[in-house]
């Protein structure tokens, strides 16, 4: 019998933390998320970890049956979710809170901003990790003016992580149009880890 999470109900990371700590002891999981966010979350942790994911939406939830596989003959530390692994010791993390930079005038912070993106494009060294939280998940939908040179930053091997529940309360989560949609959990692993954090 797989381990049952029942994570409905629960705000973001802990739906994470709950798969991730049952994922430490038992192969076969099933856990039981209320929403979206939850399920890709869920999904993503368990596919960073080489699991195989079965979902199955019930009326009375979304359930999703993880299959870790054949255990290995010496088992290693938990593999990190990969943005833990491009926020490691030495790695540069870019927190980025707003669609603009700076404070006053809103067009010119507006300017700034993708004058900003465009010069990360040209620079050395880029930095490893872009992480946007709040308004600063605005830049990766559709329509935004910065989307090319983050296209470009991600084709460069850049890790571009836009906030799930940020997302969500802007009503943007279906329409992110580069990097990935994370959460708390990854997101604070990643500032962690990092070798250095600059946050605008």
């Amino acid at each position: 019998m797989p381990t049952l999470v029942d994570a409905r109900g629960k705000a973001c990371p802990q739906p994470v933390i709950m798969t991730r700590k049952a994922l430490a002891h038992d192969r076969e999981v099933t856990v039981i998320v209320d929403n979206t966010t939850a399920r890709e979350n869920v999904l993503g942790l368990a596919r960073s970890q080489g699991c195989e994911v079965q979902v199955e939406e019930r009326s009375d939830g979304i359930y999703l049956h993880i299959h870790a596989g054949a255990a290995p003959a010496a088992a290693p530390a938990p593999a990190p979710a990969p943005a833990a692994a491009a926020g490691g010791a030495g790695s540069s993390v870019l927190l980025i809170g707003s669609d603009q930079m700076g404070r006053g005038a809103e067009e010119l912070g507006g300017i700034l901003m993708r004058s900003l993106m465009h010069t990360l494009t040209e620079v050395s060294p880029l930095p490893d990790v872009l992480i946007l939280i709040n308004g600063g998940v605005r830049l990766v939908v559709e329509g935004s003016p910065v989307l090319d040179d983050l296209r470009a930053l991600a084709d460069r091997g850049v890790q571009i992580l836009a906030c799930g529940t940020c997302l969500s309360y802007y009503e943007l989560k279906d329409k992110v149009a580069v990097g990935t949609v994370s959460n708390m959990y990854t997101i604070a692993e990643t500032l962690l880890g990092a070798g250095r954090v600059v946050s605008l």
